[in-house]
């Protein structure tokens, strides 16, 4: 009795065990198994990811222009020193002698020393940086909206390929099936033929036949392998496995219908347009607000020395230089204000107001185009659902028939021309629920960048 209750208890553990492995195989075999190594491996994922760094880091630079700005400076020169009186703007490319309008005894040339630091922090700009800041933010929020916009683009991709993939395998089979029922009609009427029970050109139609169906069997060939290189180009590996996918690429019984009946306000596209609005809008008004006066805390220090003495003595020698030193510091408020910048920043600000408007109005356009297309989607997906099911019913009728057929002609009843046509009434069913499969899927994965939710059919493809 206790081993019976061990042995039963050891087969329940191995059941057990079993369910959630076969569950994990059935997960690893699916179109979703495939996205999350092309989403880590694919460069075109990184151009996007570099571009949220480059937002990140343009952000962080507009945030540092609120913190104080410092300037620091040292010289070493050695030069005449004769002052002058009067006056002069201090453009670029000017420098200042200062000297003493008495005269001084020693050398005509004398070494100096300079060197200063200005620390200038803008403390009231009238919101100036914070909005600058906040344009900054829209921006990465934008750039983090455009990779997410291309991660659906990069998926439905993903789901063409491995669709088409699925759909040349799926013909390549089909074309597997013709040429096998051919053989087996050419062997039957080469038999048939060779005892005198049917004419030798039925034995040469059956040959044809045959033959043309092993060049469609090799067109199949090629097309299913250039579309698994192009799955493998975004995959990046070597192999594939698609066999658990194959199986459920014709099998509609295991399609559900997707609820979904609107566009999420929060897409990735329509998201991106909202940033890019919002960032030329910010913009506008810190343009805006660029035209007012700024107040700044201003505060230096210098430092001074020369090789001439506070008697009016002049030392030549470039290590005296460094003496006769002075400290000097100064601190203050200062306010700057570009009265002609008034007109052109109102101006800029204008247009930057007027590309805000332009791209809610575009976000508009899109969302209701998106809405549009999805409604019109789901109707040819509800449509197409009921093509499959009766396309799949045709298959199974066309089959049952030409096996009927088929053993009508073993015995005699029938024509081998007959045989021939309910056979390619058979390649056409079976052909059009390869198609209609197809078209179902492709449409599956418009809707599903459309909704911007791929769950549905990574886990059921």
């Amino acid at each position: 009795m206790i081993k019976h209750i061990m042995a039963t208890a050891l087969l329940w553990s191995a059941i057990v065990a079993a369910h959630p492995l076969k569950a994990q195989q059935q997960m690893n075999n699916t179109l979703g198994a495939l996205w999350s190594k092309v989403e880590n491996n694919y460069v075109g994922v990184n151009v996007k990811s570099a571009a949220i760094d480059a937002a990140r880091f343009n952000q962080k630079a507009v945030k540092s222009n609120m913190l104080p700005q410092v300037n620091a400076q040292a010289q070493n020169t050695y030069g005449t020193f004769e002052g002058s009186a009067g006056a002069f703007f201090p453009q670029a490319g000017f420098f200042n002698v200062s000297g003493s309008a008495a005269p001084l005894e020693g050398s005509s040339m004398a070494a100096n020393t300079f060197g200063s630091a200005l620390v200038q922090w803008e403390v009231f700009s009238f919101g100036k940086l914070q909005t600058q800041n906040k344009a900054a933010g829209s921006l990465f929020n934008k750039s983090v909206s455009e990779k997410e916009a291309y991660l659906l683009s990069l998926k439905k991709l993903l789901s063409e390929r491995y669709i088409s993939l699925l759909y040349n395998n799926a013909k390549l089979r089909w074309t597997d099936k013709n040429t096998e029922r051919l053989d087996d009609i050419r062997k039957i009427t080469s038999g048939l033929s060779a005892s005198g029970l049917r004419p030798a050109a039925d034995s040469l139609l059956a040959s044809s036949s045959y033959v043309q169906a092993l060049g469609q069997q090799e067109k199949w060939t090629g097309q299913k392998n250039a579309a698994y290189v192009k799955l493998l180009e975004l995959y990046g590996n070597d192999t594939v496995n698609y066999a658990a996918s194959a199986g459920r690429f014709g099998n509609y019984t295991e399609i559900g219908l997707n609820k979904v009946r609107s566009v999420n306000p929060a897409h990735p596209v329509l998201d991106a347009l909202n940033e890019q609005a919002e960032y030329y809008a910010l913009s506008g008004q810190a343009q805006m607000k660029a035209a007012l006066p700024s107040f700044n805390l201003l505060g230096g220090y210098a430092y001074r020395g020369t090789g001439i003495s506070a008697n009016g003595e002049v030392s030549g020698a470039w290590q005296d230089g460094f003496n006769n030193t002075t400290n000097n510091f100064l601190v203050g408020i200062g306010m700057t204000w570009n009265l002609t910048s008034l007109h052109t920043n109102k101006m800029k600000a204008e247009k930057l107001f007027k590309d805000a408007e332009s791209t809610r109005s575009l976000q508009t356009q899109y969302e209701l185009a998106m809405q549009a297309d999805l409604t019109a989607s789901q109707l040819n997906i509800s449509q197409q659902y009921k093509q499959l099911q009766k396309t799949g019913l045709a298959v199974k009728q066309s089959q049952d028939a030409y096996d009927m057929y088929l053993a009508r002609y073993k015995s005699g009843l029938i024509t081998l021309s007959e045989l021939l046509q309910i056979r390619i009434l058979l390649e056409q069913a079976e052909n059009n629920h390869i198609e209609a499969s197809r078209d179902y899927w492709l449409l599956l994965a418009y809707e599903a960048e459309m909704t911007a939710d791929f769950d549905f059919l990574f886990n059921n493809l």
